[in-house]
Order: structure tokens, then sequence, then C-alpha cells
């Protein structure tokens, strides 16, 4: 993903909704309807996609690539099969 060249300034409309110009939603490959995580950072607004947050996650807790909440999900019904038998 190439980033803009610079930044462009938005405004928030009479609702609150902030549009993101189209060449910084290519430039972070955002579509319509895609979930997005925003946060306030250090008296910033951070906007990012969930995959880049979970990744992220996953990377900081060392478990890339890994889903650690189905792997878990499956050793619970692993456990009570055991339990039915």
């Amino acid at each position: 993903m190439s980033e803009p060249e610079r930044p462009v300034s938005v405004r928030f409309g009479s609702q609150g909704r902030l549009v993101v110009p189209l060449p910084m939603r290519k430039a972070l490959g955002f579509k319509a309807g895609d979930p997005l995580v925003a946060r306030v950072q250090d008296g910033r607004l951070v906007v990012e996609s969930r995959e880049s947050v979970l990744l992220r996650v996953q990377e900081q807790f060392g478990v890339p690539g890994r889903n650690l909440i189905n792997e878990l999900i499956a050793e619970r019904r692993q456990a009570a099969r055991r339990e039915d038998d």
C-alpha cells in the first residue's frame, strides 16, 4: 500500500461523520463496509482495519497466524465430548 504524499484536510459532517478521502482509502485498502477500529492514542484519532489490529495483537503475544479463541473453543468441545463418554 502506498501512502498519500501529503496531509489532506477533512471535516466532520453534521452527524459526526468523517469522510476519508479516496486516495487515503485506497492507500489503506479500505472498502465500503469494511470493519474498522477507532481509538484515541496520544491525543490523535487512530483508525485501522480490524485485521491489522488482530495481527498486531497476535504479534505482541507471540502467536502470529493462530486464533487462540478458536483453539480454546475446540479444546473445550473436546473436553465436553470426553466428559459425555
